[in-house]
């Protein structure tokens, strides 16, 4: 009896089968997007409290300068101090911008290595000690503690979610890095632009979806929240071809070497007077951080308490053309207090103290271009000085014209930044993130070399010491039931 046929599938079953199967619905592909979703909220709202923190923090310690400007002689010292003493062991990787950390941790897929620079800890603790710092003054930024943290909250969301391939999770800290950067500033475009220019230093088709993924629904979260903002207010300045794009050249090229120098100077290079500096902070770390703290109180002093904090307010005043402003010396006197408050290895960012000084030195250059837009030539300075100290040329042009709801001046902004980033090579070759960046692999790979050696040492001295001796012939330890009097089947290893 023959058995009745199978009915074929109709048409549209195959279709609906084969639509199932696509990628689109693959289980992983909507676990990742689940785990990206969550993590821009999650960095989003991070990067919210942290922003509105460190207001409060700043507020605060403009509080306590009222009862008397002499009290950061002594609580800036102490607290430096005791920051920088706290962070000599786990939370070392706190220390600094958190921009490099970021970086390094994108080039060595060792899971050790990335717990220690982006753990979970690591992202509390700091935002806590970059708000203390803050609280006492510090000339420091939020914005690369930002990238820092989201990069760290990324990571730990993508190990909660199942990713482990070192790959994999490279993608999801180079995502986390950039909703940083747009939810810190509010400027999506400049957290991509500064994601593919200074994070991962390369474009690739898979990381452009992740990182639009991450900047869009943190952006929406912080857009939901704190509304659709500038960081700096619409700023109404152009520049007419003629005399006035002198001012592109002058910013351009003084902002921009000044940048490289100061870039050279936190670097503290191995050689010269600068090794000397950081030999000292290396002996006794915890009086240098003091002894930093307490210069940078004394410029406090001298500049009328004008160089504490990120310089938000100062470089606001400036770029909106106040009537009352820092004064002439607010640029060099902000540079001074951002070397003194990085040398502490407190963390901290260098991103808004950088735009502060280069209002600051855009003012001064104003100053001898008469009839030029005093606005745009602060805002040539910004982003010249902020191209200068990075080397990121392209994200320094976005994150200006974003930060200030300005785009007449794209093509002057992008000169002056290409400009700033020729001129500061003279003083600092490589952008200093990476070159912060390259010492930590390259004291990550001294320190695994040194851990080989040391094993394969004590290797040797432990078959020194417990020699093998006499084995079988299938190279197993001899016993007395495998002896024979056939001196064929005998052989001996000698120890190395």
């Amino acid at each position: 009896m023959t058995e009745p046929a199978q009915p074929s599938p109709s048409p549209s079953d195959s279709r609906l089968r084969a639509l199932l199967g696509h990628e689109f619905f693959a289980p992983h592909e909507w676990r990742r997007r689940l785990a990206l979703w969550v993590g821009a909220v999650v960095v989003a709202l991070a990067a919210i409290t942290f922003t509105k923190a460190s207001v409060l923090a700043y507020h605060l310690f403009l509080r306590i300068l009222d009862y008397g400007v002499w009290i950061p002689l002594l609580l800036t010292p102490i607290v430096f101090g005791l920051v920088t003493w706290g962070t000599e062991g786990r939370l070392r990787a706190t220390r600094g911008s958190g921009i490099p950390q970021v970086i390094a941790t994108l080039h060595v897929e060792d899971e050790g290595f990335r717990a220690n620079m982006l753990g979970l800890w690591i992202a509390i603790s700091k935002m806590a000690l970059s708000l203390l710092g803050l609280l006492v003054g510090a000339s420091i930024g939020r914005e690369g503690p930002t990238v820092h943290v989201g990069a760290g909250l990324f990571y730990w969301i993508g190990r909660r979610f199942g990713f482990s391939d070192p790959k994999a999770v490279s993608r999801f800290i180079l995502a986390g890095g950039a909703c940083g950067i747009a939810a810190a500033f509010n400027t999506p475009l400049a957290g991509v632009v500064f994601a593919i220019e200074e994070l991962a230093g390369t474009f690739e088709h898979r990381f452009s979806g992740l990182l639009l993924t991450a900047v869009i629904v943190g952006g929406v979260v912080s857009l939901g929240v704190l509304g659709n903002y500038s960081y700096f207010g619409e700023v109404q300045a152009s520049l007419q071809l003629g005399r006035a794009w002198l001012a592109v050249l002058l910013t351009g090229v003084i902002c921009g070497l000044l940048g490289g120098l100061y870039a050279r100077i936190i670097l503290l290079s191995r050689h010269g007077p600068l090794a000397y500096i950081g030999r000292l902070r290396a002996r006794a770390p915890v009086l240098f951080a003091a002894g930093c703290g307490l210069a940078l109180a004394l410029i406090g002093l001298y500049s009328h308490n004008n160089v504490y904090g990120t310089g938000y307010d100062q470089a606001r005043a400036f770029v909106q053309n106040a009537a009352v402003t820092p004064g002439a010396g607010f640029g060099i006197e902000k540079l001074l207090a951002n070397v003194v408050s990085y040398w502490a290895a407190i963390p901290g960012g260098i991103f808004s103290p950088a735009l502060a000084v280069g209002a600051g030195l855009g003012h001064n250059i104003a100053a001898f271009l008469p009839g030029v837009p005093p606005g745009a030539v602060v805002l040539l300075g910004m982003c010249a000085y902020l191209s200068g100290v990075t080397g990121a040329p392209l994200t320094s042009a976005v994150i200006s014209m974003e930060l200030t709801d300005n785009q007449d001046m794209v093509i002057p902004i992008m000169a002056a930044c290409l400009l700033a980033r020729a001129a500061a090579s003279i003083f600092s070759p490589t952008p200093v993130y990476k070159d912060f960046a390259e010492r930590m692999v390259q004291n990550f790979e001294q320190q695994q070399a040194a851990h080989e050696e040391d094993a394969e040492r004590l290797r040797q001295e432990s078959e020194l010491t417990h020699p093998i001796g006499k084995t079988s012939a299938f190279d197993e330890p001899a016993t007395p039931e495998s002896h024979s009097d056939d001196n064929a089947h005998k052989h001996t290893i000698t120890p190395p």
